[in-house]
């Protein structure tokens, strides 16, 4: 149970999101619509095919089934609010309700770069050490071993929300973002929020930037190791590119959302907004495109389900 600090604590707030484009905020709701609309059915598609298809449970398989789930789960949880926001002015979310949001997003948004890292680690195993890949890659020790980063995700979220909850809300109910992100709320506390501020640092950086690290450090092993054994590097490299483009377009957009709270800088409310929702609409828009695309054995299953639906 959430204890507050004080009874004269606000319990619903106001998201304001792109209040500075007046009338023009509905337009704004056009192509996020798009997006969401685009992410829940690629994603939903993804899934389906994963799961009905034996051929495609391998781990790199599961590992892409798991971040579509990721994908698809992230916008459900926020773009709706969103929309009725920009369409109907429908603002108004309770604490506990912007806390849960906060808690579902940035749990899903750290199992996204979890599950990046192990994607690299199954490419370090297939590239670096293909007599070992069944054995650390096949499906007990990777369940074994990815319940970990879960529980450390979910560990340091639920603490930073915890913290978050704990906070007297006295200095305003308006909330300058288009969904509950954790210093958009934090920021309106009229306490101090010295720890909130350090255990979201620590969240960020235990988090996404780990995991950032140490899927670095494998792609570069993996680059070092083909370029030693003499082998077509950039065929064999080429498995590798899309993790990295999807890993480093993700960190731009999280890393700069998330300092923008907390260094001087001349980003406007409207572009600091605009990046954050991207971070949670691109990846989630894009994953099954490029993934489905550049995998082999999905984009194979997927030509068969439609060539068999076109032809009954």
């Amino acid at each position: 149970m959430l204890v507050f600090a004080n009874s004269t604590s606000f319990t619903t707030f106001n998201m304001n999101g792109f209040h500075e484009l007046g009338g023009w905020r509905s337009i704004l709701s056009i192509p996020y619509l798009l997006m969401f609309l685009l992410s829940i059915t690629l994603n939903s598609m993804l899934i389906y095919l994963i799961i009905s298809k034996r051929t495609l449970h391998s781990p790199m398989c599961v590992l892409i089934g798991l971040m579509a789930f990721a994908d698809l789960s992230i916008p459900i949880f926020c773009v709706p609010n969103m929309l009725f926001s920009l369409l109907f002015n429908w603002n108004e979310i309770s604490l506990v309700g912007c806390l849960i949001q906060m808690f579902f997003i940035h749990c899903f948004g750290s199992f996204q770069s979890t599950i990046l890292l192990w994607m690299a680690l199954d490419r370090f195993f297939a590239i670096c050490r293909p007599l070992n890949y069944h054995k650390y890659m096949g499906m007990p020790n990777f369940l074994k071993f990815i319940i970990f980063p879960v529980i450390r995700n979910v560990l340091i979220i639920t603490t930073m929300i915890y913290w978050a909850g704990k906070l007297s809300y006295c200095s305003t109910n308006v909330i300058d973002h288009s969904f509950c992100e954790h210093m958009a709320l934090v920021q309106l506390a009229c306490g101090d929020t010295s720890i909130n501020n350090i255990i979201g640092l620590m969240a960020a950086f235990l988090t996404l930037t780990a995991d950032c690290i140490l899927i670095t450090v494998s792609y570069v092993v993996i680059l070092v190791s083909i370029l030693k054994s003499g082998r077509a590097s950039l065929k064999a490299f080429n498995t590798c590119i899309t993790h990295i483009i999807v890993m480093v377009v993700t960190l731009v957009f999280a890393l700069t959302a998330f300092m923008s709270y907390r260094i001087k800088n001349n980003l406007s409310s409207p572009n600091r907004i605009f990046l954050s929702t991207m971070y949670i609409l691109f990846p989630s828009c894009f994953n099954p495109i490029i993934y489905g695309v550049r995998t082999k054995e999905i984009r194979e299953q997927f030509l068969n389900v439609i060539s068999h639906m076109m032809s009954s």
